[in-house]
């Protein structure tokens, strides 16, 4: 191993190849063979080898920064593992990630992207930013390379989805085999496209159950803990409250679990609990809560080697990734208990 610090000559080495190709692969060279553009990252990420970033702006008027924007930073777990699958793929490519919290409501959300765009190649957007007509609209305009995170697509931008309808459906079903019949559910963010897909999934299992919708087990929260304390309260204080509670995501879920703690409900004997993530959350509840698994840092690795290929030119920047979320089973969820009946 290398004791002093590593330097272009030693990648090429490494990697079997001339340094002036070492060079076309950290510069983004389209007519590079992927193979080769491989083996040199492969050996530089060995070598913990950096090009110099400064003299790499000059020679190509490119920043060697991909911006990553999004809202709602009360979800905090779900934005760091998007952060730490977006930079190991941009590390590997020489980038830097610039994180950038926007408000999707701020009138000076266009004028702050227009001066962002300055210092970043390309954008990987998340929801509920993604799904903006007017910043799509923006970004397509200016010919600005841009990987969207959403449930929806939009002509002329790559974008990566979760199958989440398919998951809130399995988890409802899960919940109506363990017995429950009164199940309510928590929406998400009413901004956000997976927010409707949830609830399409849990009201099609319903459905194929042939049990009807009802309004009254279903309330509108935030993606976050408060809303789902609200949410439960209003659940729990039906004169028919349900006997399982699906939140949208955990941060949800863990404000039901408090509600439940502090009305003195069993869980999940008198109240099965269900959310959607799988945060650190989920794990360290207690009980530790049944939950729907994402492939958040998945999510985030192929939004940024997809904007990879198009800062490259390998990419139209048309392609749509579709990830299937996994339903993990934990001691938050039961069958419910038996009612006595009275002689």
């Amino acid at each position: 191993m290398i004791s002093r610090r590593p330097t272009i000559d030693d990648v090429a080495r490494l990697a079997g190849v001339s340094i002036k190709t070492v060079s076309r692969v950290f510069n983004q060279a389209p007519n590079v063979r992927g193979v080769t553009r491989d083996n040199v990252l492969a050996a530089a990420d060995t070598l913990n080898y950096r090009p110099n970033l400064s003299a790499r702006q000059l020679a190509s008027n490119l920043t060697y920064v991909v911006g990553m924007l999004y809202d709602n930073p009360k979800i905090h777990d779900y934005i760091s593992e998007m952060q730490y699958g977006s930079l190991q793929v941009c590390r590997g490519y020489g980038y830097h990630l610039l994180i950038n919290p926007c408000r999707a409501e701020s009138p000076d959300l266009i004028r702050e992207l227009i001066g962002l765009h300055h210092q970043v190649d390309g954008f990987i957007v998340l929801q509920p930013l993604s799904d903006l007509q007017s910043l799509n609209q923006l970004l397509l305009e200016n010919n600005i390379a841009c990987v969207r995170v959403s449930q929806r697509p939009f002509d002329g931008f790559s974008w990566i989805s979760v199958g989440d309808m398919d998951a809130a459906s399995d988890m409802t079903e899960y919940l109506l085999q363990l017995g429950h019949r009164r199940i309510g559910f928590i929406v998400g963010h009413p901004d956000h496209g997976q927010s409707h897909d949830r609830l399409a999934g849990y009201r099609r299992a319903l459905e194929r159950n042939d049990i009807d919708f009802d309004d009254d087990l279903v309330q509108q929260g935030h993606f976050d803990y408060d809303s789902g304390c609200s949410c439960a309260r209003s659940l729990l204080a039906s004169t028919r409250p349900p006997t399982a509670i699906f939140a949208s995501n955990d941060a949800m879920a863990m404000g039901v679990l408090s509600v439940a703690h502090e009305k003195g409900l069993d869980v999940p004997r008198e109240l099965s609990v269900a959310g959607f993530d799988d945060s650190p959350l989920a794990r360290h509840a207690w009980p530790p809560l049944t939950t729907v698994r994402q492939p958040i840092a998945e999510v985030a690795r192929l939004a940024a080697q997809e904007l990879m290929k198009q800062l490259q030119g390998r990419s139209e920047g048309d392609s749509h990734h579709c990830l299937q979320a996994e339903l993990v089973r934990r001691a938050s969820t039961a069958s419910p208990a038996l009612v006595p009946t009275t002689s």
